[in-house]
């Protein structure tokens, strides 16, 4: 049995190679060597096992060649140790529901930068990105700016690897049209800081597997009708959880605010809850969470979408629920505040439901848990309404509001952006 690692740094390049009795003498003469240190400059030393030209390429190609030939195929260990940091830039194409089940709106690629810096800090350089590739600009002038503006551990990588949430920019520094991000910020003045908003998204979302099907249903037919399945337990019962935990672990271990997770009405369907936060921070976390889902869902085999309504017929959509609040609202005597925030958004519905999600239509019938699209309606405990007023808040008179109508595709910084002009400025 063979093992060997390779540990880069600035300095150097060292091959180690442990021979056990299952390589033959002839093996051994090929790696005479137990160790070789070959080396290298910092520059060539950061582009090892990338691209770019070594100064002892042969000599490091033949090495890591014998032991290759020295370890069987699926019984050896061969790992390369990268010291610098990998700051993963994760940004939005504004194309959510627009390309299909099987795509989703998040891109990001992998800087490595020599000097670590720290998880949680905006001071990681600015970088572009071919806008022509994603939709986001024109061959003749394609180049779109990456602007860090958060920042968190790499669960996934792990060690001192990070991921940089980044907003687009146009050239000239000016949000791109995709930038949703940016408006909500200009909305952030003195009288709605006041206000202390705080949001709660629960994030609807549907496992597929690699042929296109629902996650764990049955291959060329249905499982049983919806009933068993939400908050359920059991192999009868729920699909995907491996991925699910391992969703929410990567959350906690990145710093996100994620309060919790559980089985949708629909079986192969999930949700996980961020909040609560401020209008940005939520926004920022759901997007994170997001990014981290698709990327493990990599690793699982399993495809996740936010589609509005992945299955017709008598099954549930797929939706993003907000709760909102304000300062107004969490003091005694705050239902009065609710109501009237309901009063306003009861008179911009159309404008709310147009910015909610693609395809929500086919999500707002009127049937399973939603309110008609084209029709506002409020109540307690009523699942069937478009804002929900939570019993507890009701008994306690102060509290939240539920927003039920925003579909699982939606753009969380839309939601809170909307939910904040309607209720504090108009």
């Amino acid at each position: 049995m063979a093992t060997a690692s390779i540990s880069a740094s600035k300095a150097a390049v060292t091959v180690q190679l442990s021979l056990g009795n299952s390589v033959g003498k002839t093996e051994q003469r090929r790696c005479s060597s137990s160790l070789k240190t070959l080396p290298l400059s910092a520059g060539q030393a950061s582009e090892f096992g990338a691209s770019g030209s070594l100064c002892s390429k042969n000599e490091l190609a033949s090495t890591i060649s014998a032991v290759r030939s020295a370890i069987p195929r699926q019984g050896g260990a061969f790992k390369i140790m990268a010291l610098a940091q990998k700051a993963e830039y994760i940004w939005m194409d504004g194309q959510e529901g627009q390309k299909g089940i099987r795509f989703n709106e998040m891109r990001s690629k992998t800087k490595v930068i020599q000097e670590p810096i720290k998880a949680g800090s905006l001071d990681f350089p600015k970088w572009s990105f071919d806008g022509s590739s994603t939709g986001q600009a024109e061959g003749r002038f394609s180049d779109c700016i990456l602007n860090p503006v958060f920042s968190c551990l790499d669960p996934i990588r792990g060690d001192n690897h990070v991921l940089v949430l980044c907003e687009v920019l146009n050239p000239d520094s000016t949000p791109h049209e995709t930038n949703t991000r940016r408006k909500i910020e200009e909305l952030l003045t003195p009288d709605v800081l006041a206000e202390e908003t705080l949001f709660g998204f629960e994030q609807e979302y549907t496992m597929f597997n690699k042929a296109g099907k629902v996650y764990g249903w049955p291959e060329g037919g249905f499982p049983h009708p919806q009933g068993p399945f939400y908050c359920g337990v059991g192999l009868e019962a729920v699909y995907g959880r491996p991925l699910v935990e391992a969703h929410m672990d990567a959350c906690i271990k990145a710093g996100l605010k994620i309060s919790g997770i559980n089985a949708e009405v629909m079986p192969g369907q999930w949700e996980f809850q961020i909040g609560p936060a401020g209008p940005l921070e939520v926004g920022d976390h759901v997007m994170i969470a997001r990014w981290l889902l698709h990327r493990l869902g990599e690793d699982f085999g399993i495809t996740c979408t936010f589609e509005p309504k992945p299955m017709e017929g008598d099954w549930n959509g797929a939706g993003a629920h907000t709760n909102y609040s304000t300062k107004s609202m969490r003091v005694d005597g705050g239902i009065k505040a609710i109501h009237a925030a309901i009063e306003k958004l009861s008179k911009k519905h159309v404008e709310h439901i147009s910015s909610y999600g693609l395809g929500n239509e086919r999500r707002l019938t009127g049937k399973h848990e939603t309110a008609n699209i084209n029709t506002f309606k409020s109540g307690v405990a009523d699942r069937g309404a478009s804002i929900r007023i939570p019993l507890g808040v009701s008994l306690d008179g102060k509290g939240y509001l539920e927003d039920r109508r925003p579909a699982a595709n939606v753009d969380p910084y839309v939601v809170a952006r909307m939910l904040i002009q309607t209720t504090l400025k108009n």
